[in-house]
């Protein structure tokens, strides 16, 4: 296996056999969207006083998250979709499967930890201030970036391990741990195992964490006597909901993929929806729902054309 592993240099990347200036205009607009938005987010949360509360914290790692998710990727299918041949080096192969599982794993945990602080800020108001003071917070926020980190690790650890035959050809895009797991010539259970575990610990239970809280969301609302104060309540959560749904349906369909597999075509759009699409579309889903980041921003706006 060592043997076989030392002569994979470098992977050639089938999805991209037709189609490359397209694909370079297109990704290119995704991030330069996917930059703007993000970074419009982080900058209004650090100087807008009115967004200095633990919903726009978790919401500015958010934008952290999808900022780096892009960055792992989309750089270097821009530079491939201008190449006759699109290529990535055994290391740097690696290397961005890592960072990848990395943001996977932190924004599974980081969605539930909003969750629960919309089910802490709804459901348990005179107890919010405490339970979700600042120190907690930072302790939260600290724990989702590890635990994305540990899980990458183990995929990354477990996958440099596989070997290749032949020609080490992946049909995608980019590097990520299923079209790997398809193109390696060694025995990959373990890997498959891992990421069998992992839909379970950094997948699903942070999923029921989040269906757990909006369901007593739900039940509280459904309870409020004023229909202002539903209003307000579900008008600060749809747009966290949504976000929800949008990426742990495609991370579903990315990691938990039927035995017969996925069509290069359709393995390629989900993957791109999953880790590219999504975190453009997050600030966008944010700002168009949310009252409070639209009065932010236009009061910023405003300053800007005073």
């Amino acid at each position: 296996v060592g043997e076989n592993q030392t002569q994979v240099t470098e992977f050639m990347l089938l999805g991209f056999s037709h189609g490359q200036p397209f694909f370079f205009i297109l990704f290119l607009a995704i991030y330069l969207t996917t930059l703007l938005g993000n970074s419009t987010i982080l900058a209004l949360v650090s100087l807008d006083p009115h967004l200095h509360s633990p919903m726009y914290f978790f919401l500015s790692h958010l934008s952290c998250l999808d900022i780096c998710y892009s960055s792992v990727t989309v750089p270097k299918i821009l530079a491939n979709a201008l190449r006759l041949q699109a290529t990535i080096s055994y290391g740097g192969c690696l290397a961005q499967m890592f960072f990848l599982m990395w943001c996977a794993g932190a924004e599974c945990v980081l969605l539930a930890v909003m969750a629960y602080d919309r089910y802490a800020a709804i459901c348990q108001p005179l107890r919010y201030a405490h339970s979700m003071g600042r120190g907690v917070c930072v302790v939260a926020a600290t724990g989702c970036w590890l635990w994305g980190m540990l899980d990458s690790a183990v995929h990354t650890l477990l996958a440099s391990r596989l070997s290749f035959c032949g020609a080490a050809q992946l049909q995608h895009i980019f590097c990520d741990v299923p079209p790997l797991l398809k193109a390696a010539c060694s025995n990959s259970r373990p890997s498959e195992l891992a990421l069998h575990v992992a839909s379970v610990f950094v997948g699903l239970s942070p999923f029921l964490l989040v269906v757990v809280s909006y369901l007593r969301i739900l039940a509280t609302v459904l309870r409020m006597p004023v229909a202002t104060s539903r209003h307000k309540a579900f008008s600060t959560c749809s747009a966290h909901l949504l976000v929800v749904v949008l990426y742990f349906v495609t991370a579903n369909l990315n990691y938990n993929r039927p035995s017969s597999g996925y069509s290069p075509a359709a393995d390629t759009l989900i993957s791109a929806l999953y880790c590219i699409v999504t975190p453009m579309l997050n600030p966008l889903i944010y700002s168009l729902r949310n009252q409070e980041v639209r009065g932010a921003l236009r009061k910023a706006l405003r300053g800007r054309g005073m």
